[in-house]
């Protein structure tokens, strides 16, 4: 929506304010009007709805209950999991204060494009139209909302009591309460949060200044948990952690019926409810009264992304999203204009990421997430060290792919590289150079960090998958339309259709196979860095990455037919 339209809906808006009188309230006979036209789709409606909530209960049955239940009984036969016990009493207060902080930054973000109170397109477009009361139409969608969190929240509550019973033996009554403290008001903070962000602009101003901050708090609390976990705890630090607001009290609430108690816990309860009651309070009286241009602007925007999904074109999906988020400020850095011909398409990349520096923090984000699962690998063997393995592939694979942008921009629309006087595979090609050189750097950077630790001659596995992760990335970039028919393909397998797993296979096809070429060779250079072991992990990355750029190279080709 411009600019220019929404100040002519919120002008409207209130002028119809200023003008209301009791005699204009027509809510009760607009919603029965609705009810009415909606009564012949009210079956099916409930039908597609009670489908939803038994394939949710169905999946909870198969994958919680019944594995719980396991997990009891082979605790009563004897099996011994409290020599786990010790590591996730450890493991809680920084891990509680990351989780907590996460959903608050997750409930947030979301806020930025769809937040909770978002009534459908037709209430939003027809019936907030009409003189009717507005917090009657909205309230009912921020308590639908406030539900659904509380539900999400009592699952984690469940696990966490189940958790506890079996590794610390703590009593299930016991332990589902003072678990249900954080699973109550932790979902209910997040929901009031996502109210302020859809009611003030800025405050989803702020939201987007500190994203980027929030995140690295997350991880670095997740990195503490970790440690802690490992027997590296800083009692000082987690005290300050858990006091330090309402992401802490959660995890004094959870250590409370354990052996690991810390003082004060009915306090921290009583702080987190009386929080949680104001902020509810203070989210039901915005969301009653929330501007009407916001409303309408999100609820085309959940239709947009909605619909894209339903055609599976998850990309699109993600611009509708990103695109309605806002942006942040854009960065004041500028690169002088090249002086040679060959250099304008890496240059116009590089000015790109600049102006989406975003990109570049979750490409280190992710890098040093590769470098750390890679660490593990290190130390883990069999399945574990092959699990540890293929997770820093991924990874380093999703760094890259942040840096890849511009090239998906490209291929969106094919004639934006009318400009260019190189064929359209060449041109994809030249989308590389940036994404190479700066994936090469972070590499490098982190190679040389490892190898001051100790690290040895492993250390070459960095540098040398680059290149075939950027091939992959490319690959991706150039795939084309969705393929939606691959969905619809005919061919069954004993658990079903392979239709999702064909489009899949589609839709990942280039790190799939980038990451099944350097699994085998990245293990072995890992586990045992020998000359030949590190030669054959270069050869197969070097062999990988020419094989995918003439993938990229034919499927670019493609496009213009």
């Amino acid at each position: 929506m411009s600019t220019a339209t929404r100040h002519t809906e919120e002008q409207a808006d209130d002028e119809r304010d200023a003008s209301w009188d009791e005699e204009d309230d027509w809510t009760a006979e607009a919603l029965l009007l609705l009810r009415n036209l909606r009564s012949p789709h009210r079956r099916k409606r409930a039908g597609q709805v009670g489908f939803a909530v038994y394939c949710v209960l169905l999946v909870l049955v198969v994958w919680g209950v019944l594995p719980g239940f396991s997990l009891f009984l082979k605790s009563s036969m004897g099996a011994d999991y409290t020599v786990h016990g010790s590591a996730i009493l450890a493991a809680v207060p920084s891990g509680v204060c990351a989780l907590v902080l996460g959903s608050l930054l997750v409930a947030a973000r979301d806020a930025l494009w769809r937040g909770p109170v978002v009534p459908p397109r037709d209430s939003a477009d027809w019936l907030l139209t009409q003189p009717v009361r507005i917090a009657r139409i909205l309230l009912p969608w921020f308590w639908l909302s406030c539900g659904v969190a509380l539900a999400v929240g009592l699952l984690a509550s469940v696990i966490g009591m189940v958790t506890l019973a079996l590794t610390v033996k703590t009593g299930l009554a016991a332990a589902f309460a003072w678990c249900a403290v954080g699973g109550v008001c932790v979902p209910l903070l997040a929901t009031a949060l996502a109210v302020a962000v859809e009611a003030h602009e800025s405050v989803a101003r702020w939201v987007r200044t500190a994203t980027p901050y929030a995140g690295l708090l997350v991880l670095a609390l997740a990195a503490q948990s970790a440690l802690a976990a490992a027997g590296h705890r800083v009692g000082r630090l987690e005290r300050v952690e858990l006091w330090s607001g309402p992401w802490g009290w959660s995890g004094i609430a959870v250590l409370s019926p354990t052996r690991a108690a810390v003082p004060g816990g009915p306090v921290a309860a009583l702080l987190a409810l009386a929080v949680t009651a104001a902020a509810i309070e203070l989210a039901r009286r915005a969301a009653g009264s929330l501007p009407l241009a916001t409303v309408r602007q999100r609820s085309r925007t959940t239709t947009g992304v909605l619909a894209a999904l339903q055609t599976v074109e998850l990309r699109t999906a993600r611009q509708v999203a990103a695109g309605a988020s806002g942006t942040p400020r854009p960065a004041r850095l500028r690169l002088p204009a090249p002086r040679h011909a060959a250099l304008a398409v890496p240059w116009r990349d590089a000015l790109a990421l600049i102006h989406a520096p975003g990109r570049l923090g979750r490409a280190v984000l992710l890098s040093a997430l590769a470098v750390l699962s890679a660490a593990v690998a290190v130390g883990a063997h069999h399945a574990g060290g092959v699990a540890a393995t293929a997770a820093a592939l991924v990874f380093g694979y999703w760094a890259v792919a942040q840096l890849l942008e511009p090239a998906r921009l490209e291929t969106d629309d094919t004639r934006r590289g009318s400009w260019s006087p190189y064929p359209y595979g060449g041109l994809m090609l030249r989308h590389t150079i940036v994404p190479l050189l700066l994936g090469l750097l972070l590499a490098l950077v982190a190679a040389v960090w490892v190898l001051l630790l100790g690290g040895g001659a492993r250390v070459v596995a960095a540098p040398a998958v680059v290149p075939a992760l950027v091939a992959a990335g490319l690959v991706n970039a150039c795939r084309g339309v969705s393929k939606q028919h691959l969905l619809l393909s005919p061919a069954q397998s004993p658990t079903g259709s392979v239709g999702p797993v064909l489009f899949l296979g589609w839709y990942l096809s280039g790190p799939l196979v980038a990451i099944a070429a350097l699994l085998g060779p990245c293990v072995l250079a890992l586990h045992a860095p020998t000359p030949a072991h590190l030669l054959f992990m270069v050869g197969a990355s070097a062999v990988t990455t020419a094989s995918l750029l003439w993938w990229a190279h034919a499927r670019a080709g493609k496009l213009l037919t």
